[in-house]
């Protein structure tokens, strides 16, 4: 969780997995499902965390929570093009390689 850890803390100050976590009444793991399936829906077509939510069964408040407690939208954004955007940016490998894509 280092990594997703030290890129939450570019995006979102003094934001790590384990007091998001506290913060919002889940397990880190959870909370680390939820950011990878936030950073995937961001792109996408269609309501982000509805479908970040969908993909990880975490109810849509906790997956709201997250996005409020890392800066809303534009902190989404900016994990966006920090994690790559569809490979294009400096950590696209990296992202890859965290989120178990090939």
């Amino acid at each position: 969780m280092s990594m997703l850890d030290a890129i939450l803390g570019q995006v979102a100050g003094n934001v790590d997995v384990a007091n998001l976590a506290a913060k919002v009444g889940l397990s880190p793991e959870h909370v680390e499902m939820a950011i990878q399936a936030l950073a995937k829906f961001h792109p996408m077509e269609g309501d982000t965390a509805e479908g970040a939510a969908a993909e990880t069964g975490l109810p849509l408040d906790k997956i709201q929570e997250i996005i409020t407690h890392i800066g809303g939208e534009g902190a989404l954004n900016r994990f966006a093009e920090m994690l790559g955007g569809g490979g294009a940016g400096a950590l696209g490998g990296l992202a890859s390689g965290l989120f178990g894509k090939k």
